[in-house]
């Protein structure tokens, strides 16, 4: 009668999962980096902070709902809130990093944007409202479609615009 040893089976099992370990640990560690810089802008382990300088948008929104709109806006233009937010120094966050300061109106983009919103809710209120049956608003993502620069509509070729092939050549005449 033949016995088997189990020491093989095992060795390999060990090396498997030792390999497996190693696998699992080297992709958190690519992983957290990346999920580290998709939360930079978005440290929201604390409770949103009560607006202090609305200029466009209503004045008794709390910070949740100020929160939610920005992002909107950034899903709408495809960027961050840095984008118009500056880092505060100041402030540092549980990461790290600077927490974004959202009174400051240094950035240009801020500008822009709260004119852009100005801009969409005057089309919503005077324009698409009178539309009988439009029920869609203007948002930024009507136009940006996701990118902070929209790129300009071009008009499909229509049928007559494309070119026709050649007409046919007529047949040899027969002598």
């Amino acid at each position: 009668m033949k016995t088997f040893s189990l020491a093989p089976p095992l060795g390999v099992l060990a090396l498997l999962a030792a390999a497996l370990v190693t696998v699992t640990a080297a992709a958190q560690a690519q992983q957290a980096p990346a999920a580290q810089a998709q939360t930079a802008d978005h440290d929201h382990s604390h409770p949103m902070p009560a607006p202090t300088n609305l200029k466009v948008l209503p004045k008794n929104l709390t910070g949740e709902q100020v929160h939610e709109i920005m992002e909107a806006w950034e899903g709408g233009l495809g960027v961050h809130c840095s984008t118009c937010h500056t880092p505060d120094p100041k402030n540092i966050g549980p990461n790290g990093r600077p927490r974004l300061n959202y009174a400051d109106d240094s950035k240009q983009e801020k500008a822009t944007a709260r004119m852009m919103y100005t801009m969409t809710e005057d089309i919503n209120k005077n324009y698409v409202s009178k539309v009988e049956g439009s029920e869609a608003p203007v948002t930024c993502g009507t136009c940006h479609r996701g990118h902070m620069g929209p790129e300009p509509f071009v008009i499909p070729p229509d049928e007559h615009d494309k070119p026709h092939p050649p007409a046919p050549a007529a047949p040899p005449a027969a002598h």
